[in-house]
């Protein structure tokens, strides 16, 4: 399983957020460049994303064609936005992550939703750029 190349690291300020909030925003784009924005569950990990999607889903079809996205933290009177790009992972996926779900959401990220038989992928993201930290501009 390859990483992406290139992760700026969060600011220290925001490491106790990104292990506590619950949702960030998620944009990839469409095959016609048009955005595609969904709230997700996720856990940082390593100076990465990770976001749990299901394989078919039209969040991991945007990645594996355009791997550019963007992430928001919820909170717009301390916005953290970050760009980066993305690599989908459909096999096995990394101990630390799934036990970093489990632990954050009570989730198990390789188990299907709702009992259904979708395989589950993996969204990682590195961080290209940092636009805002913390702090309202």
């Amino acid at each position: 399983m390859s990483e992406p190349k290139i992760s700026v690291a969060a600011p220290e300020s925001l490491t106790g957020r990104l292990r506590t909030d619950r949702n960030v925003w998620l944009c990839t784009l469409r095959r016609d460049g048009s955005p595609h924005i969904t709230p997700v569950w996720f856990v940082h990990l390593r100076d990465r994303w990770w976001i749990s999607v299901q394989a078919g889903s039209v969040k991991a079809r945007n990645v594996s064609v355009d791997p550019r996205v963007s992430l928001a933290l919820e909170d717009g009177d301390a916005p953290v936005v970050a760009e980066g790009r993305a690599l989908l992972h459909t096999g096995d996926f990394p101990a630390e992550v799934v036990a970093a779900f489990h632990d954050k959401y009570g989730y198990e990220i390789r188990t299907p939703e709702d009992g259904s038989d979708l395989t589950r992928a993996l969204v990682e993201v590195g961080v290209t750029r940092w636009l805002m930290s913390g702090q309202a501009h």
